[in-house]
């Protein structure tokens, strides 16, 4: 039995992003509760070498929205990458799950197949689309959303194990 492109992307992309919203509704509340400024928060990072929280939102709304393209060979939607503040990310993840809407099942057909070639630590690589997806774009987008969740948690925002998986059925 096989399993879809379009079940092993799509629907993954949308339930990172519904993640991504949910640590922006904590974030908002907890910078409320404790009466900071939130850009504090849109701001933080891990290390100083680092993308801050903004930056995570980012990549990892690229790697859906790429994640598609470059299986599809299609355009990408432009995003500015210039949030500031929660409302931008917010903003940002609405445009990429608009984006995630359009696609439609018959558009991943055979693109397991179809070759993606990617500039990666200095050197060029082409994976079939099926090797794209599961040893790049995926664990690419996790990267990112749990890097947003670490963030937040080093901040002091009360994210957990179960903001991370978000909610079942």
């Amino acid at each position: 039995m096989s399993v879809s492109m379009y079940t092993l992307t799509v629907p993954i992309f949308q339930r990172g992003l519904k993640t991504l919203s949910t640590y922006l509704d904590k974030a908002e509340a907890y910078a409320k509760e404790k009466g900071i400024d939130s850009s504090i928060l849109v701001n933080a990072r891990l290390a100083p070498d680092m993308l801050p929280l903004s930056g995570q939102f980012q990549r990892a709304t690229d790697s859906a929205k790429f994640g598609i393209t470059r299986l599809t060979s299609t355009d990408a939607p432009k995003f500015e990458d210039n949030e500031a503040t929660i409302a931008e990310l917010r903003e940002r993840l609405e445009k990429a799950e608009a984006y995630l809407a359009t696609v439609t099942p018959e558009m991943l057909e055979g693109t397991e197949k179809s070759e993606v070639t990617r500039s990666l630590g200095g050197k060029t690589i082409t994976l079939s689309g099926q090797e794209y997806l599961a040893a790049f774009a995926l664990p690419n987008f996790y990267f990112h959303i749990a890097m947003a969740h670490a963030i937040l948690r080093n901040q002091g925002a009360p994210v957990g194990k179960m903001d991370y998986l978000g909610s079942f059925g």
